[in-house]
């Protein structure tokens, strides 16, 4: 019984802190390689240099 309570309180605590963590990481490379074709795309734009 204790271990299920436990094991219950670990996933409350830990589930939340990796679907978040998860989420950052993916949002970072997303963001890191949609600059990077956005630039790419873009380039000899005037606006990419108002970016800056």
């Amino acid at each position: 019984m204790a271990t299920g309570i436990i094991l219950a309180v670990i996933l409350v605590l830990v589930f939340p802190v990796a679907v978040a963590l998860s989420g950052a990481v993916a949002s970072g490379i997303l963001g890191f390689f949609l600059k990077q074709t956005g630039e790419t795309v873009n380039e000899g734009s005037e606006l990419i240099e108002l970016n800056r």
